[in-house]
């Protein structure tokens, strides 16, 4: 019965219009996580990271290429070397046609990359000596490796994976997130209609008291310093009936635009309080290591830095590549002997690179890898005692948190009822306009605390899924269904 009669106190006479629209705290939330700019970006940002996993698992895989020129004519005086060592220039008029296919397959276990290719070409002189001209491989098989100390793929498939499990996480809790950006911006709306309906009663009642008031006055039962206060009481509750018009038309415009509705006019319901549930630190804390991105992240900033020591390491003191080739080709001017008597074309190279003097540069940037790699250690080990230290203090906070809102609940309730005694009781000219008026500020006081008391009690709950990524009324893990996770 008193929260019904709080309702018709703040609610009713601010919502008699029928075009304005019912929300609900739940019914926000389902769509911010559908509409709002905090959804389109953390959808984007997962899309990305999606599409990055993509690339990773398709490097993988084989690669099929055409390459072609169709044509290429030059005529044109060039320098070329000519059999003896010397350079001349000659006039070049030709037309070039030429065409290639290669597959190409990355060898993740060495590091290196083994591709098949063919390759047919068609050169047509033009001059005193017309002729036509035909070069083919028919195969050519290539290996190529960067560095053998080294292997850039064998870390890549260690980070990658966790780089897209952490991006999935990262979805869930900013969807958790918009739910409590989303019950900031609802408690916002919901105390600026209760403000500005308490300062439009206020001001019927101070409008009351003031004709009152003046009425004494005239008969003498009041000094006229009594009567001055109750004026100055009355205008300043005309200056906050404005200040909180424009204050909920801030308030509206902020929800409505964050949930891209077609209207600001929004009528809002005091959310009930959740069902009484207890959460165990050691629950919440065991829920938050298995279902949170923070923990993947550790993992991964190690990762990310042990790669950079083993580059340092592998590169610094010797740069070792290999490359080789074996295939058959031909050329001739007629086309249909090319295939006949191949000649072999192969070749191995092994490059090395021993730097004999750097003045420390590869040192340097081996010690930098390897302090880098403490620090990330030691940041991991000081992170890891945050993230648990947050989980607990936030759980241990949540069970202290619907005591404050049942005191505040019941200080609001008794505040209200002695706000009404007090003004009977002046109008029968039993107290004073000051205890009046501190009866007044006390009720008011007390209804804000109330509805401060339960923006947090909502806004902890809502942290508390986003700090564990679970469900504690229906004892399950927090999951959000998405194609991208397919």
């Amino acid at each position: 019965m008193k929260k019904i009669l709080l309702i018709i106190i703040v609610v009713f006479p601010l919502f008699n219009n029928a075009q304005s629209k019912k929300l609900t705290l739940n019914e926000a939330i389902e769509i911010a996580q559908k509409k709002s700019p905090d959804y389109k970006i953390n959808l984007n940002r997962n899309q990305s990271n999606y599409w990055r996993f993509r690339r990773y698992k398709a490097s993988f895989l084989p690669e099929l290429r055409l390459t072609a020129i169709l044509p290429e004519y030059r005529n044109a005086v060039r320098r070329i070397t000519n059999d003896t060592g010397q350079d001349v220039f000659v006039t070049q008029n030709q037309l070039l046609i030429e065409g290639g296919l290669s597959i190409s397959q990355s060898i993740p276990y060495t590091g290196g990359t083994l591709s098949v290719n063919t390759n047919l070409e068609r050169v047509e002189l033009f001059g005193l000596d017309d002729n036509i001209g035909y070069s083919v491989i028919p195969f050519s098989i290539n290996y190529f490796q960067n560095s053998i100390l080294f292997n850039k793929f064998k870390w890549d498939k260690k980070i990658e994976p966790l780089i897209y499990e952490e991006s999935k996480r990262d979805f869930i809790e900013n969807m958790e997130q918009i739910s409590v950006s989303t019950s900031n911006r609802y408690f916002d709306l919901l105390k600026a209609q209760m403000q500005l309906a308490i300062s439009e009663t206020n001001l019927k009642n101070q409008d009351t008291l003031f004709q009152i008031a003046k009425g004494r006055y005239k008969i003498g039962k009041i000094a006229e310093n009594e009567l001055l206060q109750m004026e100055l009481r009355f205008l300043n509750s005309k200056n906050r009936v404005t200040t909180n018009t424009v204050e909920l038309k801030r308030a509206s415009q902020n929800l409505a635009r964050y949930l891209e509705l077609d209207t600001e006019d929004l009528k809002l319901d005091i959310p009930e309080q959740l069902p009484l549930f207890n959460v165990d630190i050691d629950k919440a804390l065991n829920e938050a290591k298995s279902n949170r991105k923070a923990i993947i992240e550790f993992r991964r900033k190690r990762l990310e830095a042990e790669k950079e020591v083993a580059f340092q390491k592998g590169n610094n003191k010797l740069q070792l590549g290999i490359r080789a080739n074996f295939g058959i080709s031909q050329n001739g001017d007629d086309f249909n002997n090319l295939f006949n008597n191949f000649n072999k074309q192969q070749n191995v190279s092994v490059s090395v690179g021993i730097p004999i003097f750097d003045w420390g540069v590869s040192k340097s940037r081996r010690k930098m890898a390897e302090a880098n790699l403490d620090l990330t250690n030691n940041n991991i080990n000081q992170n890891k005692q945050e993230f648990e230290q947050e989980i607990y203090l936030h759980v241990l906070n949540w069970s202290n948190q619907r005591d404050f809102l049942f005191t505040a609940e019941k200080a609001k309730e008794v505040s209200m009822k002695r706000y009404e005694i007090s003004k009977k009781r002046y109008v029968l000219n039993k107290v004073t306009i000051t205890d009046l008026n501190i009866a007044l500020e006390e009720r008011d006081k007390a209804v804000f605390e109330y509805l401060n008391s339960l923006e947090k009690f909502w806004r902890d709950y809502y942290i508390l899924r986003q700090l564990t990524l679970y469900d504690f009324i229906n004892d399950k893990k927090i999951e959000v269904e998405d194609v991208l996770f397919d």
